[in-house]
């Protein structure tokens, strides 16, 4: 197989194994975010899944042109945005833990409190205003909270 850049059989080796060495790392907590997003089971979440391979393949089409940039925050951009893309698809959830949640609820929980993204870069990458980033995540907090103590008084 010869490289699409510079034809060196030993550089699309090299790209390919710094890439694995990625993911290897990073797919557990990737596929964690994917799943609270889906609010899916941990058990079950072909839809995660589904989502974390299509934004590796991205990240890995993109992977020579990052020059310096954190392949990580690459990944977990591209999942959230391809979650918003198709949050409509995941409105209901299917028994993961913020299922109570909305579609953006869950984006703006998973990335300010699960990811602990800043409010401003969160803001930026969902297109919203800070102030809306922080009502949605308060509001988001105190809904799973009464929810939680709704069903410890049962």
């Amino acid at each position: 197989m010869r490289d699409r850049q510079d034809g060196r059989p030993g550089e699309t080796r090299f790209r390919t194994r710094q890439f694995e060495a990625f993911v290897a790392g990073a797919a557990g907590r990737l596929l964690h975010a994917a799943t609270l997003l889906t609010a899916e089971t941990r058990a079950v979440n072909p839809r995660a899944q589904a989502l974390l391979t299509a934004s590796l393949a991205h990240t890995y089409a993109h992977w020579d042109r990052m020059r310096g940039e954190d392949p990580y925050d690459r990944t977990r951009a591209d999942l959230a945005a391809r979650f918003a893309r198709t949050a409509w698809r995941h409105h209901r959830g299917r028994g993961g833990i913020l299922a109570a949640l909305t579609p953006q609820e869950r984006l703006v929980v998973v990335l300010r409190l699960y990811e602990g993204v800043a409010e401003e870069q969160t803001a930026a990458l969902l297109g919203l205003p800070e102030d809306r980033v922080r009502a949605v995540c308060a509001r988001s907090v105190y809904a799973l909270r009464d929810r939680r103590r709704g069903r410890l008084a049962s």
